[in-house]
């Protein structure tokens, strides 16, 4: 008794395109990384900026932190992982940042 696979269903009917959803226009204004970098170097913290305390310098700046919260953590994490920001407590978006001197000062080589 061989097995055979039932044929497919008319091999998919056409469908009509799909219409691209409308392009949503990019909002104007500074990147959320480059407010992150803006609001720790403007810090005078010597240990660096807690999260907690990075959201509420973004919030006084006028972002809303409560709705974007999942950008800021991405944020973090990539600014981390480029080297431009340094974890120096906790792991992850959680714990204290400050800005990578060295890639400061490189970026002001070129």
């Amino acid at each position: 008794m061989a097995e055979v696979a039932p044929a497919p269903a008319a091999a998919a009917p056409a469908k009509a395109p799909k219409k691209k959803a409308a392009a949503k226009p990019k909002k104007a204004g500074p990147s959320v990384g480059e407010l992150i970098v803006k609001a720790v170097s403007a810090s005078k913290e010597r240990s660096g900026v807690s999260l907690a305390a990075l959201k509420k310098s973004l919030a006084a700046g006028g972002y809303d932190v409560e709705k974007n919260n999942s950008c800021v953590k991405i944020a973090v994490k990539s600014l981390v992982t480029k080297g431009t920001l340094v974890q120096t407590k906790g792991t992850g978006a959680s714990g204290s940042f400050k800005l990578n001197k060295k890639a400061v000062e490189a970026k002001k080589l070129f």
